[in-house]
């Protein structure tokens, strides 16, 4: 999919090829090194390799109920959307949502561009009834947007996510029912 983002530069919307390995890599790395809202830190995502990447990228590609994003401007990944599915038959209806876009295109709509896209993915999904996600409380502006999504908090986990600098924030899960469960 292509978009028009405010600043005039164009944004694409697809799924990977696991040729994008470097480039989602580089981006991931770029990302820990900017936000402390990921769970990896920027050391642990430079033990990652060009290999897992690939791996990565492919155990997407081969599973129909899982979905990888990426958001590209200017021919460089600066973001990605995953939607994770357990495999397991009592999770069977439900799936987990992991986002992220480099600091730089903040506030650009890239975020809404992807979930939009994620959801109507999702909306072809059969058995796909939830979609839950889990976000530090002190991201109220990544809180916010998954509210306007529909998206609600069912969940805190006190002092569950120990943040740069030493102290604890809560991790809170929020969760969006797609359709009604039979």
């Amino acid at each position: 999919m292509k978009h028009f983002l405010p600043n005039g530069d164009e944004l694409i919307i697809r799924l990977p090829v696991p040729e994008d390995a470097a480039a989602l890599l580089a981006s991931f790395q770029r990302l820990t090194r900017e936000t402390d809202f990921l769970l990896f830190t920027h050391s642990e995502s430079l033990e990652l390799d060009i290999d897992s990447e690939e791996d990565y990228i492919q155990s997407y590609l081969d599973n129909p109920q899982q979905l990888l994003l990426v958001a590209i401007v200017k021919n460089c990944i600066i973001g990605s959307l995953n939607v994770n599915h357990s495999g397991l038959h009592k999770k069977k209806h439900t799936a987990e949502m992991g986002i992220a876009v480099e600091s730089a295109w903040n506030n650009m709509g890239i975020g809404r561009r992807l979930i939009t896209a994620m959801l109507r993915w999702a909306e072809g999904q059969p058995d796909l009834h939830i979609i839950s996600l889990q976000v530090f409380s002190t991201n109220e502006k990544a809180m916010q947007l998954y509210r306007n999504f529909g998206f609600m908090e069912c969940g805190r986990l006190p002092q569950g996510i120990l943040q740069n600098g030493g102290h604890y924030t809560d991790l809170v899960t929020m969760y969006k029912q797609l359709k009604p469960l039979l």
